[in-house]
């Protein structure tokens, strides 16, 4: 078979659909990595994709549907029938249950969770009230607990017992309670090593660490980086266990906001954004920034027209006033990429911002300095005219000053009054510099218009 004949994988298994034999589908996903099973699901419609989730039993579609981005898993679950999603949900680990359902329109998740299996419903619901960047949000209900006074022989013969209720559940900690409240954490070993009639509290580890339900994602990112824990208990305010938050899915959860961060300062509004989405969606999320970008370039843009008459007279200026303000832009971006990492991880907190910008004014300082001298020389030499290079130096050594103080504390800025500042400290900067840096040339270029 020549190379041109070889299908890719999701050709393939487009092929196989057409059969509507699911256990060669399932042969065949079984023997792809989970990065081509995620690629080749991108590239087919809505229609392709729910047929292939029915086609899986259940429990292989929820793997799927764990794998993909819960974007994409949103809109498959959204075609289905009410019946075939609540299966699917069942047989997924509870966080990203409540993940899913709450990317679903509230309707469709209600029904949804109706249809699901009582006790699933039930941790759904419970787990669907908790914001999501907090330890209950981001917490799974898969954890085994026991009463202090229940004996070792008793919690082995229910483990052998409920094999299958259990498949679900990392059984490599247990956790113990009494009727006040949690006790601790039991590890297998010490259960197993134990004797049958030794009492749950002769071996439990009590002096254990714990998070509160509503600690938010930056604190348990700091409590991660500082424990190697797999995973952590999860209270209530009355001291009751909850939940467990794992090390992974807190790994998971600082990707995914690093993302839609990254996301937002490039102007995609609304969260996550894949090609398979809906046009419409796609464009509006885009929009949404675009217009009001265009919007603020126009005020810059005003500047200029009103220093037309400087610009005609010294028509070598044009050329460096997109450096100018390029330049600014960047050592501004550059301090907005630090405060975003200092916010993130809570080094730095919004009433700070005074602190902040006394950091940032001292490299601006040095550095416009540099990249004053840099483009007044080469103005200098382009032009042979020192009061030249005196014009386009001096501005870009003020702007750059303006613009790491700006780019310093304007996310912290933003973020007091309770906006985002990975989606409004862009937009905002990039205005300010560009209409102060031509400002400054353009002000410096008529008190010395006579030398230019």
């Amino acid at each position: 078979m020549s190379m041109n004949e070889v299908k890719r994988p999701w050709e393939r298994l487009l092929d196989l659909l057409e059969t509507r034999n699911p256990d060669l589908v399932r042969a065949y996903l079984n023997s792809l990595k989970s990065e081509e099973i995620v690629r080749s699901i991108s590239h087919m419609d809505l229609h392709e994709q729910r047929l292939l989730l029915t086609l899986l039993s259940p429990e292989d579609a929820a793997d799927i549907i764990e794998d993909i981005p819960e974007a994409q898993a949103a809109s498959i679950i959204e075609t289905m029938k009410v019946k075939e999603a609540a299966a699917i949900l069942n047989e997924m680990e509870s966080d990203d249950q409540a993940d899913l359902l709450s990317g679903l329109r509230p309707e469709n998740a209600e029904a949804i969770i109706k249809r699901m299996k009582p006790e699933e419903a039930a941790d759904v619901k419970n787990l669907i009230q908790y914001k999501p960047e907090t330890a209950g949000g981001l917490m799974i209900t898969e954890f085994l607990t026991y009463h202090e006074n229940e004996f070792v022989g008793e919690v082995v013969n229910d483990l052998r017992e409920n094999v299958e209720k259990y498949k679900k559940y990392n059984v490599q900690y247990l956790y113990v309670t009494a009727d006040e409240g949690f006790v601790g954490v039991l590890q297998m070993k010490d259960l197993l090593m134990s004797k049958i009639n030794t009492r749950l509290s002769e071996i439990v580890i009590r002096d254990t660490f714990t998070v509160q339900d509503s600690t938010t994602l930056d604190g348990l990112i700091s409590f991660f980086d500082k424990y190697d824990f797999y995973g952590v208990p999860v209270l209530n305010d009355k001291h009751q266990l909850v939940g467990v938050v794992l090390r992974k899915h807190i790994l998971e959860a600082k990707n995914e906001r690093a993302s839609i961060d990254l996301l937002s300062t490039q102007g995609i509004v609304g969260g996550e954004e894949l090609r398979t989405m809906p046009l419409l969606i796609r464009s509006k999320r885009r929009l949404s920034w675009l217009s009001i970008n265009i919007l603020l370039n126009i005020m810059a843009a005003s500047v200029i027209a009103f220093y037309q008459e400087t610009l005609s007279a010294v028509i070598a200026l044009a050329v460096f006033l997109p450096i100018i303000s390029d330049m600014s832009g960047c050592s501004g971006n550059q301090a907005v990429a630090v405060s975003m990492r200092e916010l993130s991880l809570g080094v730095v907190k919004p009433y700070e911002a005074m602190r902040v910008w006394l950091q940032e004014i001292s490299v601006g300082l040095l550095n416009g300095l540099a990249l004053g001298i840099l483009i007044g020389l080469a103005a200098y030499l382009w032009k042979e005219n020192i009061y030249l290079g005196l014009v386009v130096g001096g501005a870009l050594s003020i702007n750059t000053v303006l613009a790491v103080s700006l780019g310093g504390t304007l996310p912290l800025i933003i973020k007091k009054f309770g906006f985002d500042p990975a989606l409004a400290s862009g937009p905002v900067l990039t205005t300010i510099t560009d209409m102060a840096g031509f400002f400054m040339t353009l002000s410096l270029a008529s008190l010395m218009l006579a030398k230019l």
